[in-house]
């Protein structure tokens, strides 16, 4: 399961430090459930699967309502509000799966109440909140960390090591690309993926640019543009289908994207799409290209294309690929893991917050017209 290199995760790596003295020190760890909406039910298959790693121990909603009936569907044995979930005395690490505008918030109570806290994407809304966090949690010594995990499934960390290996030859540049009419033909409620902090660059793009980063290390600058096909879209199912709503992003961008080490890379992600092109993320070498796994996906795997051969290889099964339980969550089981080792976790808080930075430098861009500097960064190495 730990198929990449671990992160540095921004916090201190002593699995006790901070954490409320009660805690356990051998053993899972205990687990808060903060945010009962739809990604919960992803998340929490996935960890019960792992038993020796984590033991969910409450689940907490604003809606206490809502909590009960997932923590009955799965097991856990209590649900309650979040202030008194945070601070259950046998909670280490509280997931938080609440929209991205509570994230901040949620965050800093944990943090304050000495847990550590791991992110459903994106890590924050802007860099000063994101900063700030790791910051806290580095003074509480407590880690952070963030999804997406899917660089952590065996089918995408098999893929990333034929990068490091030598398998595909220097690797030089990339290519990514998602493009799609947009969610509103079947999605419910879609006028939040249309709003500020939304549209296809942050609501997909974090999968796609954890992987490239996984792969090519941080980023340096960007240059890029966007625009949007429609001012308005209209809800196409459901009860308000018919609906229209404004939409307040470009829905489609283009970005350049230049590493620290020179390689370069291609991004396309749009809503604007008639033709559906989902989970391309390819990496040219001078021996080879590389067709990487879906970035959304946990099972997929990938491609090698070698020079002078007229068809697609496909990469060997990966070690860790019979697991049944690699699916969303996979994070927070690794990350549970190296707090009770003392090692650094691979879906660090660190490489969440560059994701981040990359993906505001690029809007940025796009808006200005002109280059911006990733100023953050994560280190490849250790991480």
């Amino acid at each position: 399961m730990n198929g990449g290199a671990a992160m540095n995760g921004g916090a201190a790596l002593n699995s006790g430090a901070g954490v409320n003295s009660g805690a356990a020190v051998n053993g899972p760890v205990g687990v808060a459930i903060v945010g009962c909406g739809t990604v919960s039910h992803q998340y929490l298959p996935t960890l019960a699967g792992y038993p020796d790693d984590v033991r969910v121990v409450v689940c907490a909603d604003l809606d206490t309502g809502r909590a009960a009936t997932v923590a009955k569907k799965y097991g856990v044995p209590l649900a309650t509000d979040v202030p008194t979930a945070i601070t259950h005395p046998d909670v280490e690490l509280v997931v938080n799966l609440t929209v991205p505008a509570a994230h901040d918030a949620v965050a800093a109570d944990a943090i304050a109440a000495g847990r550590h806290v791991y992110n459903e994407k994106p890590l924050s809304l802007d860099r000063a909140s994101g900063a700030r966090m790791l910051g806290a949690a580095a003074a509480a010594g407590v880690r952070v960390g963030g999804a997406p995990d899917t660089f952590l499934a065996p089918g995408l960390a098999n893929a990333l090591r034929a990068v490091n290996d030598g398998t595909i030859g220097t690797p030089q540049s990339a290519l990514l690309i998602m493009q799609s009419p947009g969610p509103e033909s079947w999605h419910h409620s879609p006028e939040f993926l249309y709003q500020h902090g939304a549209g296809p660059l942050f609501d997909i793009g974090p999968y796609y640019l954890t992987a490239l980063t996984a792969a090519f290390g941080p980023a340096a600058r960007v240059v890029a543009l966007g625009r949007q096909a429609f001012a308005e879209r209209t809800i196409g199912s459901g009860p308000h289908a018919g609906t229209t709503f404004p939409v307040e992003v470009p829905t489609h961008v283009t970005a350049l994207i230049e590493f620290t080490n020179g390689m370069i890379a291609t991004l396309v992600m749009s809503f604007d799409s008639p033709l559906g092109r989902t989970g391309l993320l390819e990496i040219t070498g001078t021996a080879a290209t590389l067709a990487l796994p879906d970035p959304n996906r946990h099972r997929d795997h990938g491609r090698i294309l070698r020079r002078g051969d007229t068809g697609w290889t496909e990469l060997p099964v990966a070690p860790g690929d019979e697991d049944p339980h690699v699916a969303r969550g996979l994070g927070v089981a690794e990350m549970a893991r190296a707090i009770r080792a003392g090692v650094p976790h691979a879906a660090s808080g660190t490489r969440a917050l560059h994701v981040l930075d990359l993906m505001l430098s690029i809007a940025e861009s796009a808006d200005r017209g002109e280059y911006v500097t990733v100023a953050s960064t994560f280190d490849p190495v250790t991480g």
